[in-house]
């Protein structure tokens, strides 16, 4: 699926490409599914900056069976079924990846809903688990729950004994949100957050938060800290806004932003390890379940962007490559 210049969803288009093989440290997925992100609508319309070394296709992540390995890969064989966080790709019959970038399907799941898991999973491990240090008996406050990180980031919180707030902008979303585990669920269409949050949590404020929409919610979000929380920005607005330091200070708070897609080799193998070792059990037991709105043939990937663009999804958009 390529497009020749940004713009609509209507841009994309179904080509025939060469075939790919592997380099010696890569393996080859026979595509079955591949999820459909934010970030593929951003790259879409010319506003995401991708890495030079990533596929001309989009897609970030998949799920298929491994038909050719490279001469360096030993852990994965022809015949494997996988999931895999990709560097670009995914919306194609196959995709070459990293090894250290693949695992293996949580028993239970189908190709389609393996393939929603390596982007949202990777997203949420590496910034609450690895960066902000999210632990049991903590507060978290976060951002989106309707959407494919937020769904999965309440439940992955709420299964290591989090405490969870969470925002969206209906009823609908918030009560999924609830639905998932969180114990306060705040519409911020008709409630001030910051006052929510704090009401919630005693005047106290979270430990952490994971924060979707960027510039105009930073000094917002700031407030919501606890001393010595931690907030993470992993997307939305990136226009220069204003920080209060002096409040920081005071919390002795921490701010982070974090892009998953431009992190070197080394650490995406890092934090797949960790998905791998932590993350994966949950969905055998049953602690975490795969939320997907939608699912579409991989051919009309046009009319999933403009699904995911409309905002009424909640969980996420799955593009399909079984019957193509």
């Amino acid at each position: 699926m390529l497009f020749d210049h940004p713009g609509p969803p209507g841009v994309l288009r179904w080509r025939s490409v060469t075939p790919i093989h592997p380099r010696p440290h890569e393996v080859v997925i026979d595509v079955a599914a591949a999820g459909v992100n934010n970030a593929d609508l951003l790259q879409r319309r010319g506003q995401y900056p991708v890495p030079s070394w990533a596929p001309r296709p989009l897609g970030l992540e998949c799920a298929g069976t491994i038909t050719e390995v490279g001469a360096n890969v030993t852990a994965w064989s022809p015949g494997d079924k996988v999931c895999a966080l990709l560097d670009g790709g995914g919306y194609a019959d196959e995709v070459a990846v990293p090894a250290t970038q693949v695992m293996r399907i949580p028993a239970g799941l189908s190709a389609v809903e393996a393939a929603a898991v390596p982007e949202v999973a990777a997203t949420v491990y590496s910034n609450l688990a690895m960066v902000a240090e999210l632990r049991h008996g903590q507060t978290v406050l976060i951002h989106g729950a309707g959407g494919g990180i937020g769904t999965f980031a309440i439940q992955w919180a709420t299964a290591i004994g989090a405490r969870v707030i969470t925002t969206a902008g209906s009823t609908t979303k918030t009560q999924a949100g609830l639905e998932m585990g969180a114990c306060v669920a705040i519409n911020y269409r008709t409630e001030d957050f910051v006052a929510a949050t704090l009401a919630a949590t005693e005047g106290v404020g979270v430990d952490a938060i994971l924060d979707v929409v960027g510039s105009e919610y930073l000094g917002r979000n700031v407030e919501c800290l606890a001393p010595d929380g931690h907030l993470v920005v992993i997307g939305g607005n990136t226009a220069p806004a204003p920080l209060d330091l002096g409040l920081l200070m005071f919390k002795r708070g921490t701010v982070s932003a974090t892009m998953l897609r431009a992190r070197p080799p080394h650490q995406k193998a890092e934090i797949i390890a960790g998905v791998t070792r932590d993350v994966l059990p949950l969905f055998e037991t049953g602690a975490v379940s795969v939320v997907v709105d939608t699912v579409l043939p991989i051919a009309e990937a046009a009319r999933a962007h403009e699904l995911l663009e409309s905002k009424r999804t909640v969980g996420k958009v799955i593009l399909d490559n079984r019957g193509s």
